[in-house]
């Protein structure tokens, strides 16, 4: 499907995710992934700050209002907690983390799981898969409009993290 994967190894797209469970015959199945120069404690801490505003084009999805830009000290939601929110509005669930690990939630219809995969000690990758059951003629816009905005989401906690380490990294 066009649109569908950006940044991930086919072997990173034939992996089982946690999302993989809430949604059976999906129509939808997009990847995406990043290589982050910080180590998974940093790249959770700004993944879970999710909950706060969607870290993509603010001037779309957050009403122009700007996702924080410095790292707060939050605690894993608990399933059932919205999953984030735009200008303070509460927008999806979550529904399964483990911490330090994933965190998946549901929120339009769809349903995607942020996997953190450890490379070394202070790389992670960040995968996202998003998986949903949309009409079959409509997956392939989902998965392009999905893609614009989840590759800024995750190129901004990339740059977010790999900021925070070397400032942690400092002597």
């Amino acid at each position: 499907m066009i649109g569908d994967r950006w940044g991930v190894t086919d072997d990173e797209t034939h992996q089982s995710y946690p999302c993989d469970r809430f949604v059976t015959d999906a129509t939808l199945r997009a990847w995406r992934g990043v290589t982050i120069e910080a180590p998974p404690n940093v790249v959770w801490a700004w993944l879970i700050q999710v909950r706060l505003a969607p870290y993509s084009y603010d001037w779309i999805d957050n009403f122009g209002q700007r996702s924080p830009r410095v790292l707060l000290q939050l605690g894993d939601p608990d399933i059932g907690d919205p999953f984030s929110s735009s200008r303070g509005r509460p927008l999806g669930r979550v529904v399964a983390l483990e911490h330090g690990e994933h965190l998946t939630a549901r929120i339009m219809g769809a349903t995607m799981s942020y996997l953190l995969v450890p490379v070394g000690v202070a790389r992670t990758r960040l995968i996202l898969k998003v998986v949903g059951r949309p009409a079959r003629l409509l997956a392939p816009m989902l998965a392009i409009g999905d893609l614009v905005m989840a590759r800024r989401q995750l190129l901004n906690f990339k740059k977010r993290a790999e900021l925070s380490a070397s400032l942690l990294s400092r002597p």
